[in-house]
């Protein structure tokens, strides 16, 4: 007669080893070659917008209002008065949004050789929100067209003579130093950030690295 026998469980431990991220970071500086037409969303433009998505009664259009439709288009860093002068401006902060210049580098690998997007967007990345533009912002007017041929008339910021420091914190098993220079270096030639940058078929937003 067959003696049954006692199987014991044999574990097996698995040792898992993951390579170590190497992030570094640097800091570069960016040095507009042409204007930089700031264009922030107003908040009275968002409640528009808003409004129109919840199918709630349209008011009649206000006055157009030119400071105020410039004073909108700006990104305060300091703060922003509720009745902003000439000399409010003279004395604040302003910044542009981070993510523009990310996404015109990463858009930039389209004009270098073996990096693609997908590997840049996930290989670097800009420290804040916010990147502050060293220099004042002058009122510019520009005639646009918003569609069926109406011309209009937008108010916005424009700094003329600006720089910006970014610091950019990235993954060094993907992308060299050097690589990441010319992705700026690229980005700032062929795609530009802002209003009526080269990506939009225009001349404005553009900038280099500053080499030391």
């Amino acid at each position: 007669m067959p003696v049954a026998t006692e199987k014991k469980a044999v574990s097996h431990e698995t040792r898992i080893e993951l390579p170590q991220l190497k992030i570094q970071t640097m800091t570069l500086t960016l040095v507009g070659d042409s204007g930089l037409i700031s264009h922030r969303w107003s908040e009275k433009a968002k409640k528009e917008m808003l409004d129109k998505q919840m199918k709630k009664a349209k008011a009649a259009k206000e006055a157009k209002d030119p400071w105020r439709d410039y004073v909108d288009s700006l990104y305060w860093l300091s703060s922003k008065p509720a009745k902003v002068t000439p000399e409010d401006i003279r004395k604040a902060r302003f910044g542009f949004p981070s993510i523009a210049f990310k996404t015109a580098a990463v858009d930039a690998c389209s004009h270098v050789a073996d990096i693609t997007k997908v590997e840049a967007r996930g290989a670097f990345h800009i420290v804040g929100d916010m990147v502050e533009i060293d220099g004042k912002p002058t009122m510019r007017e520009d005639m646009v067209r918003i569609g069926m041929g109406t011309a209009d008339l937008r108010y916005r910021g424009e700094f003329k003579d600006w720089r910006a420091i970014i610091e950019v914190r990235y993954n060094v098993n993907v992308l060299s130093p050097e690589q990441i220079v010319n992705l700026f270096n690229t980005s700032g030639f062929a795609i530009g950030v802002g209003e009526w940058r080269p990506q939009k078929d225009g001349s404005f937003g553009m900038y280099h690295v500053l080499s030391e």
